[in-house]
């Protein structure tokens, strides 16, 4: 009885966002609600309930504020560098399809996250004439590197939630992920044939070393460089090559426009890594077991990088109020998430409900991590709803079933992004943004093999890495 009191929250969470009768807002809600009798039965015998309370409260906003900086600090710098009006318009050709989806787009998502790769990949291939299902499962595979998109708000948030250092859980995490990368190729041709533009074999090994060039820096970048950064990285520089390759400057003013749209991410990306430069910086640490908020994190540098480029726009402050206006429902959901999670793990709900999975499971239990995160991806839409739900429940169950302490946090990780990546909020935005009758179920069907990818991956990740 008490374990399902335990499992009540989650359970509720899954069931609300699955059956599409309410959103991420409602339904974190209702669990949070239930989350309340399941902390009080889950407390020793001599912890106070009121004192529980009082300490996780102020303790989830404090771990909250740092990835709502990130998230307002993406739209902000969106809002900044959007070009209102600009599209791709060029002919379908399997460098073009390429191009917009898993180098365009994906820079896209790993500078501002929320699904925008997609958005801005799903505009650039219906400049190109490419609509219905095929479009919209292209557009989903821009937003393969999730775990580092918008600067990795989701994944530093997991890693504060375990207490562990972000930077060693992104390193692993790029493991399957990177090997991800390399399988999106041929599911890439196969949407592309789908779409009516067959792709080559000299193209296909060209599309192939870029991805491995992605795959390569993904996975070497963060023995030198912070994770944040990483997949700016590993979809710019590859993303320069392709257009270079496309159309390389031919005279100055080809240049000045070239570095036009470029610097403000060039100028991004100096400033993060000064930051991170910077020994022992002040920071806010009113609990000494949770991460600090150092002055020099990416929210602040994300946050002071896009206030210096609206003001240098005439229409700055409407952008900036139009980002502040889309931010307050995406921090609200944040920080309940986060108090959801506070709530299961310090009162021992979390650790409860991963021994009794453990012991169900026996030695099947490791081989559960993958699908449990692809799914808590898929519903709950994000890669901060997927890790504060089911994260701390992952790494306990790795524990439980004897795997290294951040193997079952990282391939969470990894298969929760990418669950949330073609989640149902994410497939129904897109094909919302289609308006031509596309149905999600299309969609998926179409994406069948890049699930079973996600499976596989972080089943050998799991046998591989034990």
């Amino acid at each position: 009885m008490i374990l399902l009191l335990q499992a009540a929250p989650l359970l509720l969470l899954l069931g609300l966002l699955l059956s599409g009768r309410a959103g991420p807002l409602p339904s974190v809600l209702a669990a949070l609600a239930v989350s309340l009798p399941a902390a009080f039965a889950s407390l020793p015998g001599d912890a106070g309930f009121a004192a529980f309370l009082a300490a996780e409260v102020p303790r989830a906003l404090f771990l909250a504020l740092q990835p709502a900086g990130v998230v307002l600090g993406g739209l902000l710098f969106h809002a900044a560098v959007e070009r209102k009006g600009d599209a791709l318009r060029q002919a379908a050709t399997p460098r073009a399809i390429f191009t917009a989806t898993l180098l365009i787009g994906v820079f896209m998502e790993s500078v501002t996250g929320f699904a925008v790769g997609a958005v801005f990949a799903l505009a650039a291939l219906r400049g190109m004439g490419i609509g219905g299902a095929p479009a919209a499962a292209l557009a989903l595979l821009s937003l393969c590197l999730i775990p580092w998109g918008g600067l990795g708000p989701g994944t530093s948030l997991g890693a504060a939630l375990l207490g562990v250092p972000a930077q060693d859980v992104a390193a692993l995490t790029a493991l399957p992920n990177a090997a991800w990368v390399m399988l999106l190729g041929p599911v890439c041709w196969r949407l592309s044939a789908a779409a009516g533009v067959p792709v080559p074999v000299a193209e296909r090994l060209a599309q192939t070393a870029m991805l491995a060039a992605m795959a390569t820096i993904l996975v070497l970048g963060h023995r030198v460089l912070p994770f944040e950064v990483l997949g700016i990285l590993a979809s710019g520089l590859p993303l320069l090559f392709a257009l270079w390759r496309a159309d390389p400057p031919r005279d100055a003013a080809a240049w000045r426009r070239a570095w036009g749209l470029l610097w403000p991410y060039v100028l991004l990306t100096v400033a993060l890594l000064a930051a991170r430069a910077v020994p022992d910086p002040p920071a806010l640490r009113p609990y000494a077991t949770l991460p600090a908020f150092p002055v020099t994190h990416v929210a602040i540098v994300l946050l002071v990088v896009s206030a210096a480029l609206l003001a240098l726009r005439a229409d700055g402050g409407a952008r900036a109020a139009g980002a502040l206006k889309r931010a307050a429902r995406p921090a609200a959901v944040l920080l309940l998430y986060v108090l959801l999670a506070r709530m299961m793990a310090g009162s021992g709900a979390t650790t409860a409900l991963a021994a009794a999975a453990a012991e169900a499971l026996g030695a099947a239990a490791p081989y559960a991590v993958p699908p449990l995160g692809l799914i808590a991806g898929m519903v709950t839409g994000s890669n901060v709803g997927s890790n504060a739900a089911l994260m701390p429940v992952q790494k306990a169950l790795g524990l439980a079933a004897g795997m290294p302490p951040l193997l079952a946090p990282a391939v969470h990780n990894f298969a929760g992004a990418a669950g949330a990546g073609m989640s149902f909020g994410v497939t129904a935005l897109v094909c919302g943004l289609l308006a031509d009758g596309t149905r999600p179920r299309q969609v998926w069907r179409l994406l069948l093999p890049s699930m079973a990818a996600v499976l596989v991956v972080g089943w050998a990740a799991v046998a591989l890495l034990r």
